[in-house]
């Protein structure tokens, strides 16, 4: 018989977390899933997609946490109000406006306080670095440099590691697994702009629209 695994799993609501919830699961985790509120455009709709995927996997154990001071912060598009979302450049070199400055090692830090007292032996998160928008903190070598600080800064007996299933995966391939292990991408939400229905002229969109034209697939959302 396997030993009881628990894993925190960040949920923000979009496609590529759900997928990597539906893999926790998959790899025989119990999950527990950590949303984040941190001020973002489509924060009303984000939030709504992680209580629908919670709800689709009947995931009882839910944390969803406010971190209002990214928006206080600024910096991105995504948080900036005076910052407009540009029109889709998929094919950039440079980090985008939309990168939330070290947003994913804010959220780790709370994954892994979490993940201590609950007694979770793993991180999941959908981070994508091949065919990602360029973010720093999406790289796997962010990840393991994080567990290095976590072994580092939790009681002696902690072993907690970062998963990240599906970081060199690209859009496409997200896709077909999530069609191969049932993911609910039709309760998903990926618009950096709206919460009502998809811009389809953002980098996220473009980004999910390529996925799945390539995948052969339509969107459920659209």
């Amino acid at each position: 018989m396997k030993a009881h695994r628990k894993a925190i799993v960040l949920v923000s609501g979009g496609m590529d977390s759900c997928v990597t919830a539906g893999l926790a699961i998959e790899a025989g985790f119990t999950p527990a899933f950590l949303h984040v509120n941190y001020g973002q455009r489509t924060e009303v709709r984000e939030r709504q997609a992680f209580q629908d995927i919670a709800r689709f996997y009947a995931v009882r154990d839910t944390l969803e946490i406010d971190m209002s001071h990214l928006k206080k912060i600024g910096g991105s598009c995504l948080t900036d109000d005076h910052i407009q979302v540009p029109d889709a450049n998929l094919d950039h070199d440079s980090i985008p406006i939309s990168y939330v400055p070290f947003r994913n090692a804010n959220l780790l830090s709370i994954a892994v306080s979490w993940a201590e007292v609950t007694g979770a032996q793993a991180i999941f998160i959908g981070a994508v670095e091949e065919d990602s928008s360029g973010y720093p903190d999406c790289r796997r070598q962010f990840y393991d440099a994080f567990e290095r600080a976590i072994d580092a800064g939790t009681r002696p007996e902690t072993s907690i590691r970062i998963i990240t299933p599906i970081i060199g995966m690209t859009k496409k391939e997200i896709v077909l697994t999530g069609q191969r292990i049932q993911s609910p991408l039709d309760l998903t939400w990926s618009c950096y702009s709206r919460n009502d229905i998809p811009c389809e002229g953002c980098d996220s969109c473009m980004l999910r629209a390529r996925g799945f034209n390539l995948a052969g697939i339509p969107d459920p959302i659209l």
